[in-house]
């Protein structure tokens, strides 16, 4: 990932977005960041410190790109998903073709949150697998969002209006 600042500022109060999919990428940027402090000997990150703090903020990065895209659909802050189980239901009902997108999430759960943040596992394939999934994930979002906002932007031809001809 590059080192490019995610512009989403709010003009008129001087902060971020929270809830933009630049925001995602901006915690996923981050968790890199943190994972990279730990050294790895024989397919272990040493440090576990570093493993939970990266794996928590990976986690978080898939989840806000997730919230940023039915915030986006037009839910309420308030009505978002609390637990895994909603997310996987939110998903089910209001993303189109999400299996892929499911099988992701099921893993960012695991394997970062559970495993790794919970558990404190430092096995670099668990971690390396579950960052490669959070990116999947916040790709997803943001090519629906993408894909959404192209659908909205389609500048429709008037109805032309034919005259009818007479029958000879």
């Amino acid at each position: 990932m590059s080192k490019q600042k995610h512009t989403d500022a709010c003009p008129e109060l001087g902060r971020r977005d929270e809830y933009s999919i630049s925001e995602a990428y901006r915690y996923l940027a981050n968790a890199k960041e943190t994972i990279a402090k730990s050294e790895i000997q024989y397919g272990i990150y040493t440090d576990s410190k570093y493993v939970r703090e990266a794996a928590g903020i990976a986690y978080l990065a898939a989840f806000k790109a997730m919230d940023v895209y039915f915030i986006s659909r037009g839910f309420n802050k308030a009505k978002l998903p609390k637990s895994i189980d909603e997310y996987q239901e939110f998903t089910r009902k209001y993303i189109p073709l999400n299996g892929k997108l499911n099988a992701s999430l099921k893993i960012v759960y695991e394997n970062l949150h559970i495993f790794a943040y919970y558990r404190g596992g430092t096995a670099t394939q668990m971690v390396k697998e579950g960052f490669e999934n959070a990116r999947k994930v916040i790709e997803m979002i943001n090519k629906l969002m993408s894909k959404k906002s192209e659908q909205q932007n389609i500048i429709c031809e008037p109805k032309a209006r034919y005259k009818k001809r007479k029958k000879i």
